[in-house]
């Protein structure tokens, strides 16, 4: 098995590294490049849409390496709407509300293949089922009330999240690479899994190494971006690699516990200043890293570490440890937060 593995990391690799290289190539003769001058940039524009590569990688890879069944469809149509939307986001600016929408309904699709949260491990011992309450849809056709709600509030949380992390080039990529492997390393533990998690195995790997390929174009100084087509796509596979095969949401949400409590500190900070939550903004927390002095480098760095040991952790912790983990996090974060706000006011005293 570990040999096949090697294979696929192998081929992923070198799939995403080709057609990369082509796009940073071609796509410039094609127009296909970023508007540095509507984000107040001085830059030249470089090649854009660098989510279509890490797509049709997916895409390839699962054709060469899986087994098509009804769960994996559901994934395919509903990631390839995503990316159809975003792409378009990025040629032409879609409201806010619509790709809201679009979220929506794609976390609703992945429930009607049979992907979705159908219960949710007590911390302090059993399950709670999710699948008790049933709505009827239209061609006779049901979804469990609660799973649906966690479902969809599961995939729109983690997709925005990583699409809020693409405001530095090469982090939406990196923190993707990290969480993939954290989810594969997970899926191959012995003894760990009652059922099968080959094809969940398969799957992570894929999205670990086109990210991880991708992101030694995308890092600083990058040579090509990804794109909301890109962030939004990995977005969405991270939430969705949560809930599939048995679900992983701690360990995830453990892995992305930095940006999101950061997602919600911005959401909370626009909804009581006035301004919508989903109107992009400056005021990240690696946004403020690199007010206050810090290089994109040394941004990027740190919070590929605070992901790496968070992640790290959550591969050896019960579900209870890992909400105590996450209380942890928070402190950490409030705590680093703070300094940086510090040293940005500082800086902006001198």
């Amino acid at each position: 098995m570990a040999f096949y593995y090697i294979l696929i990391a192998f081929t992923v690799f070198l799939l995403t590294g080709i057609l990369t290289l082509a796009a940073i190539k071609l796509f410039p003769k094609f127009g296909l490049l970023d508007r540095p001058e509507k984000y107040g940039l001085t830059r030249k524009s470089i090649p854009y849409y660098g989510g279509l590569i890490l797509f049709a990688v997916f895409l390839v890879s699962a054709l060469l390496f899986l087994d098509f069944d009804r769960r994996l469809l559901g994934v395919v149509l509903a990631a390839a709407l995503m990316v159809a939307v975003s792409l378009w986001d990025d040629y032409r600016q879609v409201n806010p509300w619509i790709r809201l929408g679009v979220q929506v309904f794609s976390a609703l699709l992945l429930l009607l293949f049979g992907v979705g949260i159908s219960e949710i491990r007590n911390p302090f011992g059993g399950f709670l089922n999710l699948e008790t309450a049933q709505i009827s849809l239209p061609f006779g056709l049901t979804l469990p009330l609660l799973g649906a709600i966690f479902t969809v509030f599961w995939v729109v949380l983690i997709t925005n999240t990583l699409n809020f992390l693409d405001g530095l080039n090469g982090l939406a990529s990196g923190v993707s690479a990290i969480g993939f492997t954290i989810l594969f390393v997970l899926s191959v533990k012995p003894a760990f899994h009652v059922i099968d998690q080959s094809a969940f195995a398969v799957i992570s790997l894929i999205l670990a190494v086109s990210a991880f390929a991708f992101l030694l174009f995308e890092f600083a100084p990058a040579k090509i971006l990804m794109g909301d087509t890109g962030s939004m796509f990995l977005g969405f596979m991270l939430a969705t690699m949560g809930i599939f095969s048995g679900g992983k949401i701690a360990t995830a949400f453990l892995v992305l516990g930095f940006p999101i409590l950061d997602a919600f500190w911005v959401i909370l900070r626009r909804i009581f200043s006035g301004q919508s939550p989903l109107k992009g903004d400056l005021r990240h927390l690696h946004h403020r890293f690199l007010q206050a002095g810090f290089t994109e480098r040394q941004t990027l760095l740190i919070i590929y570490l605070l992901c790496v040991i968070f992640g790290g952790i959550a591969l050896f912790l019960e579900t209870f440890e890992k909400i105590e983990a996450l209380f942890a996090l928070i402190i950490l974060m409030s705590v680093l937060g703070g300094l940086v706000i510090f040293q940005e006011k500082r800086m902006t005293k001198r």
